[in-house]
């Protein structure tokens, strides 16, 4: 959401019509003129603001096309989009080069509606998360989601412990800090442990404390995990890795709500509830004598399962978006938003390491993108996009060069079909095929 004192302005290096200063207006942008071929100021970026500037062709000479390059090469974090006329030669360098560098391009008479959902897009106000307010954290509105937080809504004000499962990566800490924050608990303190990276030898000591010269080293009364979070909830992520002696701790600060620290017979009454998260299967581990069964039923009184990203198509574009987002204001990029293509792969994609998986991809993605928009070649998902689809990775670089072609000679012909198909050497049927079978709509590419 906007602040009140930012401004979402389009640069507009041309002339634009009056029709279109006010439909943009009524859409919450404010339209700024400006001259390309100026040989002084620019476009004025105010911190906090929302800028996108608009390369009109319409009546650009050789002086102002050079003088929209010259711009565009001082601006390239800028989202540029480009605007041209029936009679704009597209095969021109200076123009080519000025449409190649622009996220979108429009030709006249210009499609308003789809210009202002385009800003819109680039703003972030499109494909935007449904906010739960008070649910901290969880976003996203597939349907997985709302069952998850359903259950977090339910299960945040019963004091009871929750046995959190899913994969590795669904964010299955998110959802116990969701739980705390909407609890009674949620101005005590919070401690995050994960079990599986405990020094075997220390767990006890680590979750419960010690005394002093409980063992050899332990030059010091030690306040546990547990101890310091008095008052509030304990998360043991991977509970499936405590060792027997810790089980056994854990179960009798569940059942009795007292522990006793190491080198001590002393038992310390102890209010806070207890959250356990796994991926292995308990109930197997159970019945291979691995994890205790009372302790097991103890931890499962309610369950929550973290459903996998792949379960959750319709938020895998939100999350991407968000983690753009939220990169971009810590750290200084050229990305902005996803290709159609990287799009439809982020979608097609299984995700077999999760949110975690998507977060780092996107992240990594931002750092390497050399344009505003993150490619499929970007988030490295080539391959994987190819095994999925059952192609080779010199399929997928044909299908998608084969593409790029179609789209570049629509674009030189102005979209004249006829032209299109004779450049190509192919029939008119031909390229309509080719257009549904790369999804290309020509009423949108106008």
């Amino acid at each position: 959401m906007m602040g009140d004192t930012s401004v979402r302005c389009i640069v507009w290096f041309g002339e634009p019509t009056n029709s279109e200063i006010t439909r943009l207006a009524q859409a919450g942008w404010h339209t700024r003129v400006a001259d390309a071929s100026a040989q002084r100021g620019g476009v004025g970026i105010r911190r906090g603001d929302t800028v996108v500037a608009m390369a009109d062709l319409r009546q650009a000479n050789a002086e102002t096309l050079r003088g929209m390059a010259r711009l565009m090469a001082d601006h390239p974090r800028l989202a540029w989009l480009a605007l041209l006329s029936a009679d704009t030669v597209v095969q021109a360098p200076e123009v080519e080069r000025i449409v190649r560098a622009s996220l979108d391009f429009f030709t006249a008479p210009i499609d308003l509606q789809r210009l202002v959902d385009t800003l819109g897009t680039l703003a972030g106000d499109i494909a935007m998360p449904v906010s739960h307010s008070d649910v901290p954290g969880i976003t996203g509105s597939s349907a997985a989601m709302m069952a998850v937080v359903a259950s977090l809504r339910k299960y945040a004000p019963v004091d009871l412990p929750v046995l959190i499962t899913g994969e590795t990566g669904t964010g299955k800490e998110v959802a116990a800090r969701a739980l705390h924050k909407l609890s009674p608990r949620s101005d005590r303190p919070f401690a995050a442990i994960n079990c599986g990276a405990l020094p075997a030898n220390l767990v006890q000591s680590e979750l419960f404390g010690h005394e002093r010269g409980a063992f050899t080293g332990a030059n010091a009364r030690r306040v546990g995990h547990f101890e310091a979070a008095a008052g509030g909830t304990v998360f043991l992520d991977e509970v499936g890795d405590l060792p027997p002696d810790a089980q056994i701790s854990l179960l009798r600060l569940l059942q009795e709500g007292t522990l006793e620290r190491v080198g001590s017979t002393q038992s310390i009454k102890l209010d806070v509830r207890v959250l356990a998260a796994t991926h292995v299967d308990l109930e197997k581990a159970v019945a291979q004598g691995r994890f205790r069964e009372d302790l097991y039923y103890r931890l499962n009184v309610l369950r929550l399962r973290m459903p996998a990203l792949r379960e959750r198509a319709d938020d895998v574009l939100q999350l991407a978006q968000i983690f753009l987002d939220a990169f971009r204001k810590q750290h200084d990029c050229h990305a902005r938003t996803f290709s159609p293509l990287a799009r439809k792969a982020l979608r097609d994609f299984a995700w077999p390491g999760n949110v975690r998986e998507l977060l780092n991809r996107v992240q990594r993605a931002a750092v390497v993108a050399e344009g505003a928009q993150i490619s499929v070649a970007d988030l490295d998902l080539q391959e994987a996009i190819a095994t999925r689809s059952g192609h080779s990775s010199l399929g997928l670089t044909r299908t998608s060069a084969e593409r790029d072609a179609v789209v570049a000679c629509l674009r030189e012909t102005r979209f004249n079909i006829s032209e299109c198909a004779r450049r190509l050497k192919v029939s008119r049927v031909t390229i309509y095929r080719l257009c549904k079978k790369h999804q290309l709509v020509l009423e949108d590419m106008h």
